[in-house]
């Protein structure tokens, strides 16, 4: 376990049968290692599930980590394009933000063993795991840098907010629609969109400025001077 992960970038079947083949192994372990885990799964369930030949599994993956490998970095990528397509119209950044958890909330709800099979991979495969978010990221970062530079998005550091607003679409989509699907997912989209465009200082700007600097003001200068020697005991005074 924790083996060097396999490329993601090697050659995949060229005939359309071996992609198929391939996908239903795909699909197979991806219902697998999300219903029994990385360790109770065996590559006959997989095979058993995707109904394929035990001996055909080794024609495509050469084990089980580098299947679940593979699962993790596909679910990846098919995310990351489901929701650059979903976005693709939005005219600001605020609509990319909404439409992207959106989209998000909707592969959840079609792929259900999505966060059991992403956080089985920091114990499986650790720069698997990373690779996850990672990638996930710095798509996220361009887009944030861009909306920077175009004035819809105050300037600060464009990865930590990324990683800010992921931890966002994560939580909520484990809360409401992993945990417990909940049909008004609007009403939970308005209050992240609140949180993302307001945040939760109900003050204004200006007013919050004002504060900080009567609040620096206040606050104890530090003593610089050093302490007066006391005479030791026995000398002249």
């Amino acid at each position: 376990m924790n083996r060097p992960s396999t490329s993601p970038d090697r050659a995949g079947p060229v005939t359309p049968r071996g992609q198929r083949t391939r996908a239903k192994l795909l699909k197979a372990a991806e219902s697998v290692f999300g219903e029994k885990g990385y360790e109770r799964a065996s590559i006959a369930d997989i095979t058993r599930k995707g109904g394929v030949a035990l001996g055909t599994f080794y024609v495509y993956f050469p084990d089980k980590q580098s299947i679940f490998v593979e699962v993790v970095d596909e679910l990846g990528t098919r995310l990351r394009r489901l929701i650059a397509e979903s976005t693709s119209s939005c005219d600001s950044r605020v609509e990319v933000e909404r439409e992207g958890l959106r989209t998000f909330f909707e592969f959840v709800r079609q792929h259900p063993n999505l966060y059991r099979v992403v956080r089985q991979a920091e114990f499986v495969d650790a720069a698997c795991y990373r690779r996850y978010y990672d990638r996930f990221a710095k798509g996220y970062v361009s887009g944030l840098t861009r909306a920077m530079e175009e004035g819809e998005v105050r300037r600060m550091d464009p990865e930590a907010l990324a990683y800010c607003l992921m931890g966002i679409g994560d939580f909520l989509g484990m809360r409401w629609v992993l945990w417990e699907e909940d049909p008004g997912l609007e009403r939970v989209l308005d209050t992240a969109m609140g949180l993302i465009q307001h945040g939760i200082d109900t003050r204004p700007p200006a007013a919050r400025n004002t504060l900080k600097a009567a609040a620096a003001s206040k606050k104890p200068k530090k003593n610089t001077l050093r302490p007066t020697r006391r005479p030791a005991r026995g000398a002249r005074s």
